[in-house]
């Protein structure tokens, strides 16, 4: 069973709430909201975005490719976990 399938219900419940910022942001725009508002939404639901991405790359490094290299484990995977977190903020 891979991490999604375990996972399906935590990432469902994230992918909804990045459904309705979106929705936010589309009901700002619509109401004709200042540009400032607007950003706010935007960077809010690119962070909301961001975290998912992370969560999900994050179990596929630690299911699929943590065991490949038995002379690194799971160091190598955290490090590559923690330099992936960094550039995805």
């Amino acid at each position: 069973m891979t991490h999604t399938v375990r996972e399906k219900q935590k990432l469902l419940a994230r992918v909804r709430r990045i459904k309705g910022q979106v929705e936010a942001i589309e009901r700002a725009l619509e109401s004709e909201a200042e540009c400032d508002q607007v950003m706010h939404l935007i960077a809010g639901m690119r962070g909301a975005t961001s975290g998912l991405m992370a969560e999900v790359i994050e179990d596929h490094v630690r299911e699929h490719l943590a065991n490949r290299d038995d002379s690194h484990g799971g160091d190598a995977a955290g490090l590559l976990v923690e330099t992936i977190r960094t550039y995805l903020k």
